[in-house]
């Protein structure tokens, strides 16, 4: 538990908004000393404003921040780091060229008598911070070039530590760790909740949260939702919390209608991360694919629509064995692929939503050099009263001005115009807001309903747990195991997660 109920830092009342639009509204906060305060919501809840207030990034437009209980006001992250606060985030701001020393004591290198920088002094307190930090395996003269991400995440804390930070925040430290790199991670964090720092854990990972967490504060859409000590919440009521509604009511799937095996794929092979990959998909069957950052979820994808044409294995449609080299004999073997990245892969934003839909069948709609532009706009029309596509510019509306929910119905749109039979699903609802995701998870499920075959993959257990009828677990470009619904609970698939890696470590 938290070594004192005193705030080391507390906010009240805190405000913002950009271009007119409140992203915080009149938030409460504070984190004490010796205390991990976890910080959860969806993308877009607030959580990234609220840190950069914290860390002195944004000044707030309205509310007040308190250090002990003095008044106080940040117009950079140097004052910020003055009073004591210092941020990790997830993109890590190290120099690469730089040795693990010179990254850690960038600009308030210790001084020599004569004047210049004490080398030695800045070798041994480096040294010392990263022994605090169980990372003796680390030359303090390597280039940080050479280290994994959880190495330069522990050169970041000892940074941090070197400024004398009373007050750390980590913003989604583990999102792409391995397993065994989480734990000792965790391990970290607990040594230095036990020397009295104050810790703003940002995460979405519900184990860590109740592994970790004294407090926990949940925002929804820029508002502040509750503070509740971690004994008194469960993951079912996070959830709850976060998106305003039930876990049920967050993925609507209906009873699934399961036909025959459609895909089938034996000895799958490409590259380092798509390493003798088999399984198969039925008609109407959502098959989940869940595992860390680096498992291999997306580049077997990739190779299923032709980007990375497989170089072993077999792929079989109905049956039939297919050869697919390019994502043009994907389309048209009736296999689509929704994306990761719909920003750089997905939409050309500064086309309008009638051009995106018809992208990916611009050919059928074309006769010579002429496209069937009533035939385009026909299609668009239908496409956004189907999916509920909200453009106050109708058909004629640049994606790019569309929220980010909008814009991933027209990615989706626009494959289904290719009538798919197979429909891959790469983080379906990534970046958009609560009542986004429900529309397109009620999206994923009618498709199902009506045939489809759909491979989804999402880094969100709950998304996965809630919308597939099996889950296939990966861990560094293999299959670990295939858990049937009734199986496929938070604990088996961070089990089979866990196990996988442990192997590797065996190995």
């Amino acid at each position: 538990m938290p070594g004192t109920t005193d705030a080391f830092i507390s906010l009240t009342g805190a405000t913002k908004s950009f271009n007119g639009i409140t992203v915080l509204k009149n938030v409460d906060f504070d984190v004490r000393p010796g205390e991990v305060h976890a910080l959860l919501g969806e993308n877009g809840a607030g959580k990234s404003t609220l840190i950069k207030i914290i860390s002195g990034l944004y000044t707030p437009d309205g509310g007040t921040i308190r250090i002990q209980g003095e008044t106080v006001s940040f117009s950079s992250t140097r004052d910020a780091s003055k009073r004591g606060i210092a941020t990790v985030y997830q993109e890590l701001l190290l120099f690469p060229e730089l040795t693990i020393a010179e990254n850690i004591f960038l600009g308030a290198y210790p001084k020599s008598n004569w004047g210049g920088i004490d080398w030695d002094t800045v070798r041994e307190r480096s040294r010392a911070l990263l022994d605090s930090l169980d990372s003796a395996e680390l030359d303090v003269d390597t280039k940080v070039a050479r280290l994994s991400v959880a190495q330069r995440q522990r050169v970041e804390i000892a940074k941090a530590l070197s400024r004398d930070a009373r007050v750390l925040i980590m913003d989604e430290p583990t999102a792409s760790l391995a397993e065994a790199d989480v734990q000792r991670l965790m391990d970290v964090v607990r040594a230095l909740r036990a020397r009295g720092v104050a810790i703003i854990y940002v995460s979405h990972r519900m184990p860590e949260i109740f592994a970790l967490a004294d407090r926990v504060t949940v925002l929804r859409d820029g508002a502040l939702i509750g503070t509740k000590e971690i004994g008194e919440v469960t993951e079912a009521s996070l959830v709850a919390m976060m998106v305003g509604r039930s876990i049920d009511q967050l993925f609507p799937k209906p009873e699934p209608i399961i036909g025959d095996v459609l895909l089938e794929v034996e000895g799958l092979r490409c590259g380092r991360l798509v390493r003798d990959m088999t399984f198969s998909v039925r008609r109407g069957e959502i098959l989940g694919i869940a595992g860390l950052v680096g498992s291999g979820r997306t580049e077997t994808a990739l190779t299923l629509f032709g980007i990375t044409p497989a170089e072993a294995g077999t792929i079989r449609i109905d049956g039939k064995t297919v050869t697919i080299r390019s994502p043009k004999e994907a389309r048209d073997l009736g296999i689509a692929y929704v994306p990761e990245d719909r920003g750089q892969q997905g939409l050309v934003k500064a086309m309008t939503i009638r051009q995106n839909v018809s992208m990916a069948t611009i050919d059928r709609l074309s006769r010579g050099l002429f496209i069937r532009f009533a035939d385009e706009a026909a299609r668009a029309v239908e496409a956004v009263k189907r999916f509920g596509i909200r453009a106050r510019g109708g058909i004629e509306q640049p994606v790019g001005q569309l929220s980010g929910g909008n814009q991933q119905k027209v990615v989706i749109a626009k494959w289904l115009e290719t009538a798919p039979r197979i429909l891959i699903l790469d983080e379906p609802t990534r970046g958009v807001d609560v009542g986004a995701k429900s529309e397109i998870h009620a999206i994923i499920g009618e498709l199902a309903r009506t045939g489809v075959a759909i491979v989804m993959i999402s880094s969100e257990l709950p998304e996965v747990l809630g919308m597939s009828d099996r889950v296939l677990v990966m861990n560094n470009g293999h299959l670990v195991t295939i858990l049937d619904r009734a199986e496929a609970t938070a604990e088996s698939v961070g089990a089979a997660m866990t196990v996988a890696k442990n192997r590797k470590d065996a190995a």
